[in-house]
């Protein structure tokens, strides 16, 4: 009778976790589809106070965000070069920081924000957590690469585009941090080859 409870018990659990595992997979998705539904005509529980673009925006931005500090946690603990290690903190600290604020905006829009990291970018962690030395700090450092060239653009459109003027705001304000993110890591990029 133990085996059978045990048995059950590890089965639930696995299956638990396997449903926690595919919420976390679609957490931009969830937000774009909780955020196409909300009524633009009204704020408060069931409204939101942006249209469907600006949101899809601010969920852009977040995933993002997400995933540079994911991946900045996991570079500042594998990374080998010191140059590398000081560019994931910097993730981890300027994206935190944006994350925080871009939140607060959302909160006040009644836009929903993922939780983690699309599956894109969690399928991109996997990939380099399986790497160690001079070959992860490559991938990472080719990985923060195309995420801020990608990001630069965002921010860039969001910065002339955004129709909320805090999501304006926030989109102009944050472009120059990340030009200099891209800028600060193609130049370590060059030094590594």
């Amino acid at each position: 009778m133990k085996k059978i409870s045990l048995v059950a018990m590890i089965g639930l659990a696995a299956l638990s976790f396997q449903a926690c595992n595919n919420a976390a997979k679609d957490s931009k998705e969830s937000a774009d589809s909780v955020n196409q539904v909300k009524d633009t005509t009204t704020t408060g529980a069931t409204g939101i106070a942006v249209d469907e673009m600006d949101a899809k925006f601010a969920t852009d931005v977040a995933n993002g965000g997400l995933a540079e500090v994911a991946l900045g946690k996991l570079a500042a603990e594998k990374a080998t070069n010191p140059q590398v290690k000081e560019f994931a903190n910097m993730m981890v600290m300027d994206h935190g920081k944006a994350n925080e604020e871009l939140m607060a905006i959302a909160k006040t829009k009644n836009i929903t924000l993922p939780v983690a990291p699309d599956e894109e970018h969690q399928k991109k962690a996997t990939e380099l957590a399986g790497k160690s030395g001079k070959e992860f700090d490559k991938a990472y450092v080719d990985a923060m690469v195309d995420g801020h060239k990608k990001t630069v653009s965002l921010l860039e459109d969001g910065s002339k585009n955004c129709k909320d003027k805090e999501l304006m705001a926030f989109a102009t304000k944050t472009l120059p941090v990340v030009q200099a993110h891209l800028a600060k890591i193609e130049a370590i990029q060059k030094s590594m080859k």
